[in-house]
């Protein structure tokens, strides 16, 4: 771990938030920007980096210098227990100590090199995986945690423990950034429905867009924008003022980005996630406005 610039945690209050998807998108970010970056998934039982990366049915290397990550790029190295699974789809049933046990391992054993970013995805809520990586972590040094919300109230409850669970064992939270806030995608791209009285659907989706296409063509480079989740109470932004952490930003719901976490890869490297992307770049790009969170800062000063 001495060798690693800037140790980053990726928390969530409860599952389901796309906090793994953040997790991916913020390594392919930053490799993207030519830092050297390493992705620890330690969602020991439900570790879905692999598939998000592009790695699956890929296996650990070990060498005198300890077990080798698996690498998406040069620059971007991974490692998860999912490597280790001989079925992808086999359970995982470890308790505490366990699972403690591996994380040890993954921090101690894996020759990660000179890192400018270690992201950490760890699982969801406050369990005995975030007390050891934060013990673990904290000996040589660790910059803070992004904690990942939706905007609903039943999220962010949980949330406001994450954020407790933060303070209470030193943990800086560097930012929450809010997910799957509305949703966002090209009016094209929209499915066209008409339902009866009865429920009965039928695809107008072919007529909608000839109709649109012949009589209002411009409609058709509009981006359509709806409210999934309550965010009546002022979702993360108003928790943020509350708790008194930095707030990074919204993200929205996008079909193309779940694509591209599907198909394990960048949502930056193409103009498919139009939505997201643009939203992703600007809560990176806040989180990295952090003086603490600057490479450069790290060489100067060594």
């Amino acid at each position: 771990m001495a060798t690693v610039k800037h140790k980053i945690l990726v928390l969530s209050g409860k599952g389901g938030v796309g906090k793994s998807t953040f997790s991916a998108q913020l390594a392919f970010a930053l490799a993207g920007m030519d830092h050297q970056v390493g992705l620890l998934d330690i969602d020991i039982c439900g570790p879905s980096i692999p598939k998000m990366l592009g790695l699956e049915g890929q296996d650990i290397h070990q060498s005198n210098l300890g077990w080798s990550p698996v690498y998406v790029e040069s620059n971007l190295g991974v490692m998860s227990i999912g490597f280790m699974l001989p079925n992808p789809d086999e359970a995982v049933i470890w308790r505490g100590p366990r699972k403690n046990g591996i994380i040890k391992q993954f921090l101690k054993d894996v020759h990660w090199g000179e890192l400018d970013y270690l992201v950490v995805d760890a699982p969801p809520g406050t369990s005995d995986e975030h007390i050891s990586i934060v013990q673990f972590l904290q000996a040589t040094g660790i910059e803070g945690a992004i904690i990942v919300t939706t905007p609903q109230e039943v999220s962010l409850i949980d949330v406001r423990k994450e954020v407790s669970f933060c303070k209470k064992v030193g943990i800086r939270v560097l930012g929450v950034a809010e997910n799957m806030s509305g949703l966002q995608q090209p009016l094209a791209d929209v499915k066209f429905m008409k339902v009866s009285g009865k429920g009965e659907q039928t695809d107008m989706t072919e007529w909608a867009l000839k109709y649109m296409k012949e009589n209002a063509p411009e409609m058709l480079n509009l981006i359509t924008c709806t409210e999934v989740f309550d965010s009546s109470k002022g979702g993360a932004a108003r928790m943020c003022r509350e708790m008194e952490v930095p707030f990074l930003g919204k993200v929205p719901m996008d079909p193309k980005l779940g694509k591209a976490a599907e198909e394990g890869r960048s949502c930056f490297a193409d103009q498919q996630c139009g939505a997201s992307a643009a939203a992703l770049r600007r809560t990176i790009d806040t989180l990295l406005e952090d003086p603490t969170m600057s490479v450069s800062m790290i060489d100067d000063v060594a």
